[in-house]
This record gives C-alpha cells, sequence and structure tokens, in this order.
C-alpha cells in the first residue's frame, strides 16, 4: 500500500483503492504477471535454468542476490532504528516469535509433511527442510504491505538469523534422523553446512541492514529526519517491488520446465504448504490478539511466522541432494505457494485490521500516519 493510504483511509472517508498508486493498485496482477514470466521463460528456454544456475558464488545465486539486496533495502531504510529499544523490551512478542519459529514452525511442517506425503520421501524432505528455514528476507514484504510494524520486523528477522546459525543444522539433525527413529518413521541421512547458513544470512539479511542503517544514519545526519522521509524514501520505494518481481521471475525461470511438466508432483507439495502458511498465519495472528500486542506487531508476528527462507532451503536442498533431486522441487515450490497466498494473507491482515482494530475517533497524529505508512511505492 502507498504511504499516503496509512491510518488515513477510515477517516477521510476516501476510497483506499483511490489513493493507491497505479504500480501498487494493480500489485497482484505484477506478481502473477511475474510468476508467469518466469515460468514461460524457463519452459521455452530448457538451458536457461543451468545458465542462470551457474551465475553464482559459492551457494549464491547472484541473480536471486541481486533480487533481494534491491527488494530489501528500500525497507530496511526505512527503519527507524532508534526505536529499537521499543521492541527489544517487549518480551511478549519475542518470546512469541521463538515460540512460533523455531518450536511450533518446524515441528508442524514435519507433522504436514509425513501426514499428506508419507509416500514421496524426497519430496517430504524437502518440506521439512523448508520448515527449518526461518523466513529472514521477504517478510520484510509482506510486512510492509501490511501495514505491520517495521521496527519490530527488523528486530524479528534479526533474531531468526542468529538462530538459524545457531539451530539450523541442529533441527535439522532432529526432524531428519532423532525424531523419525523415535516414531519408527524412515530417516534420511543428510549433512548440512554451517557455512551455507552463514553466508545465506549474512548476504540476504547483513547486507541491506547495514545498508539500510547507513542510509538512514548519514541521510538524517546531513539533511535531516524531515527530508529524508518527506523525499528520500519516496524515491527509493518503488526499487522494493521491481526487486520482489525480479526475484519472482529469477526463481521460477530456474525451475519453470520442471514444474511445468510436473503439475501433479507440484500440487502434492503445495497442499501442505497452502496448509502450513494458513495455520501459522492465522494462529499467530489469533495469539497477537489475545496478547494485546496491537495491530501492527500482531501482523508482523504472524507474517515472520508463516513465511520462510526459500532461498536458503533450496541452497540447502541443491548442496545436500543435487539440482535435480525431489528435495530441490520441494523447495523450489515453496516460493510458488508461498508468493501467492501471502499476498492473500496481506489482504486477509488488512481486513482484520478494519474488524479487530477500529481506528480511534478523532483527528489522526503525525505519529499515527507515519506508524501506518507502509508502502512498497511510498
Amino acid at each position: 500500500m502507498s504511504d499516503l493510504v496509512a491510518e488515513t483511509a477510515h477517516h477521510e472517508g476516501e476510497p483506499v483503492i483511490a489513493k493507491l498508486s497505479t504500480l501498487d493498485r494493480f500489485l497482484p496482477v505484477w506478481i502473477i504477471a511475474a510468476m508467469a514470466l518466469g515460468l514461460g521463460l524457463g519452459r521455452l528456454i530448457p538451458s536457461l535454468a543451468d545458465d542462470l544456475d551457474k551465475v553464482k558464488i559459492g551457494s549464491v545465486s547472484l541473480p536471486i542476490a541481486l533480487g533481494l539486496l534491491l527488494m530489501m533495502y528500500p525497507v530496511l531504510a526505512k527503519v527507524r532504528y532508534s526505536q529499537l529499544d521499543r521492541v527489544t523490551g517487549d518480551r511478549r512478542l519475542l518470546l512469541s516469535s521463538l515460540l512460533l519459529n523455531w518450536v511450533l514452525g518446524p515441528a508442524l511442517m514435519f507433522t504436514l509433511a509425513w501426514l499428506l506425503l508419507p509416500d514421496l520421501p524426497a519430496y517430504r524432505t524437502g518440506l521439512i527442510i523448508v520448515g527449518l528455514a526461518r523466513c529472514i528476507a521477504m517478510v520484510l514484504i509482506w510486512n510492509e504491505l501490511s501495514c505491520g510494524d517495521r521496527e519490530a520486523a527488523a528486530v524479528l528477522v534479526a533474531l531468526n538469523s542468529v538462530f538459524q546459525i545457531v539451530a539450523f543444522a541442529a533441527l535439522g539433525w532432529f526432524y531428519l534422523r532423532v525424531l523419525p527413529g523415535w516414531l519408527g518413521l524412515s530417516q534420511t541421512d543428510a549433512h548440512f553446512s554451517v557455512t551455507t547458513v552463514l553466508v545465506s544470512v549474512l548476504v540476504f539479511l547483513g547486507i541491506p541492514l547495514v545498508a539500510g542503517f547507513l542510509t538512514r544514519s548519514v541521510g538524517e545526519r546531513r539533511r535531516g529526519r524531515e527530508w529524508y522521509e518527506s523525499t528520500f524514501l519516496p524515491r527509493i520505494g518503488p526499487v522494493a517491488l521491481y526487486g520482489l518481481l525480479f526475484t519472482i521471475v529469477i526463481l521460477f525461470a530456474l525451475q519453470g520446465h520442471t514444474i511445468t511438466s510436473r503439475p501433479w508432483d507440484v500440487a502434492r507439495i503445495a497442499l501442505p504448504l497452502v496448509v502450513y502458511f494458513a495455520l501459522m498465519f492465522g494462529g499467530s495472528f489469533v495469539l497477537g490478539y489475545r496478547l494485546h500486542l496491537g495491530y501492527p506487531k500482531t501482523a508482523t508476528l504472524a507474517f515472520t511466522a508463516a513465511g520462510n527462507n526459500f532461498e536458503l532451503a533450496i541452497a540447502v536442498a541443491i548442496g545436500v541432494f543435487g539440482v535435480t533431486s525431489g528435495q530441490a522441487l520441494a523447495g523450489v515450490v515453496g516460493p510458488l505457494i508461498e508468493v501467492p497466498v501471502l499476498v492473500g494473507l496481506v489482504y486477509v491482515a488488512l481486513w482484520a485490521r478494519r474488524r479487530f482494530y477500529p481506528a480511534p475517533a478523532g483527528p489522526v497524529t503525525q505519529a499515527e500516519t507515519s506508524r501506518g505508512q507502509s508502502g512498497l511505492s511510498a
């Protein structure tokens, strides 16, 4: 949503849709078009996936890294880093996020994978890996679109990053070897590289986070907050959407031929993913509401719990099982399903805000307007 919409639409009476820029108004259309373009390119040019996969350093795909950096930088440049203590002091939010992301999320994906894919061990393993990779990148876009709390999102993705480095390999061993053994299920032998996880975190979060922090610090110091937020941020805002669309095209082009040639397999993988996203988002939103976190933090909690770090899941699946493996395909289907589902959940969140968080009576203050700004194309 554009920054102009913010919290003012309810008070001014003008339809929200009328205040959106053309870029924002047709966001679902652009995303669907990017998905179709990527799938079409992958289907029409079978060698494209191999060509794109060669453009990487180590396990990091440079085209995907470029898209994610362009997508995340404007969002992280909007964060007011001086207000992070407001979030770090909220123990209810932090503990809830840790519980949802590192206990309930992986356990739910493990359960759904075994219940719905008992006869497809490769896809099942791929989904379990997706469940272990907690979101540190694209969640910032969904949070921004849903008018979530920017500072809370920055803190929670940083927290996820730390736990990802520390806990990913251990959780992979537990959910693929230990827990199946306890339950009398088949086990999967896999070794996860801590280096792959560390590089993913540093590239996909570290670089744009440092860039965003330095941009705000230098910009406010030289020109002041008023110029930074009213002039500079609107100029770089659209870059986030362009980065999102570019990333979607590249991701879907990498596996376009495989996805379009195996639609039934994609459908089987998609079912547990859709259930997972719905349960994680819905449960997290209800938890935030019951804890009286307020809408911005509740939306942030829900999207950080529902999203997954697909770039890490894909890199791990390819590194351990191979680029043509079923595990890698399951990882790629992750964003295929996550992108449209979470875009839909953005609209669900905005509906819930109107339904369960009515705007206070009286004039809108500047602070309220600032907190409500959410647009990609500012």
